[in-house]
Formats: structure tokens, C-alpha cells, sequence
């Protein structure tokens, strides 16, 4: 059982996760404390819809930021740059939910996270784009490069830790 109690096990198959990127608890020679349980328990909560992790809260916050942003990029980028990154930015959330309702099925689950960081990759890629356009400076580009750097490693560790994220029942 991967290092954990059954009922650590039976919690992270059902979901009780923390709301960032999952939990992982182990035992050394089988035994916990009482402490380390109740601070697992605290930071532990059931997480109902994608919209609750803070990988799709950062995503969607990116995505919104951009939309405004990209309201001042030139007219003859409104069907080309525009709305290629508002479309990318987007499909990142969208393609979360889609991976949290296929929970049931690992494969289904990651092969849609792993749509979801290649349309991160995609809004990084135009990001650079509107920088050496000069669409955004230098500085807004640093910071919503950072923002799809953190959801690329959030969705890294999804991924990596799917386990803890699926539905058995």
C-alpha cells in the first residue's frame, strides 16, 4: 500500500487530498504518531471539483490576466496572437476538469493533464511571442512566464503522484 495505512490509503483513492497537489504519508516501521496524524487530518480536505485545486485557481487567474492584457495587442493580432493564447490559457482549465472527471481512469486521467501542460507549454511559447512583439514588456512577461513555469510544475507533480488522485469505489 505504498507506505500507508489503510485509511490514509482509502482517503487518498477517494479524493480527501489537500487542495494543492495531493498528499503523500508515510510510516516509518508501520507506526504513526498521534500528532502527525492529526496534522495530516488538518491539512487534508476533500476536494469536490478541479475548480478547488490550486493549480486550476493559478491557471484560471493566468488565464484572466492574459485576457485583459491582450485586449491592447494590436488589431491585425485579434484572430492570430490573441485569440491563439486566450484559447491556450483556457484549455489549461479546461482540460483539468476533463482530467478530474476521468479520475477513474489513470490513463484517462493523466493523458488529459498532459494535454492540459502542453497547452501550458503552448501559452509560454506565445508569451515570448507578444514580448518580442512588444505586446507586453519585459517584466509582465517574466511574471506570467513564472505563473506558467509554477502550473507546468504543479501539473508535473499531478501527474507523477496520479495515484493519490483517483476514484476506486
Amino acid at each position: 500500500m505504498s507506505g500507508c495505512s489503510g485509511e490514509a490509503h482509502r482517503r487518498r483513492r477517494s479524493g480527501l487530498t489537500e487542495v494543492g497537489i495531493g498528499s503523500q504519508k508515510s510510516d516509518v516501521g508501520g507506526q504513526t504518531s498521534q500528532m502527525s496524524v492529526m496534522r495530516s487530518e488538518q491539512k487534508l480536505k476533500r476536494v469536490n471539483s478541479a475548480k478547488e485545486l490550486a493549480v486550476y485557481r493559478l491557471a484560471h487567474e493566468l488565464a484572466m490576466e492574459v485576457y485583459e492584457l491582450s485586449k491592447h495587442f494590436p488589431t491585425e493580432e485579434r484572430f492570430a496572437l490573441t485569440t491563439q493564447i486566450r484559447r491556450s490559457l483556457r484549455s489549461v482549465c479546461l482540460n483539468l476538469r476533463e482530467a478530474w472527471a476521468k479520475r477513474r481512469y489513470e490513463a484517462h486521467f493523466i493523458s488529459k493533464l498532459t494535454d492540459s501542460d502542453g497547452e501550458n507549454s503552448e501559452t509560454d511559447s506565445s508569451l515570448d511571442f507578444a514580448r518580442d512583439c512588444e505586446y507586453i514588456s519585459a517584466g509582465e512577461h517574466q511574471a506570467l512566464t513564472r505563473k506558467c513555469e509554477n502550473i507546468g510544475r504543479m501539473l508535473g507533480q499531478m501527474m507523477k503522484k496520479s495515484e493519490s488522485f483517483l476514484i476506486t469505489e
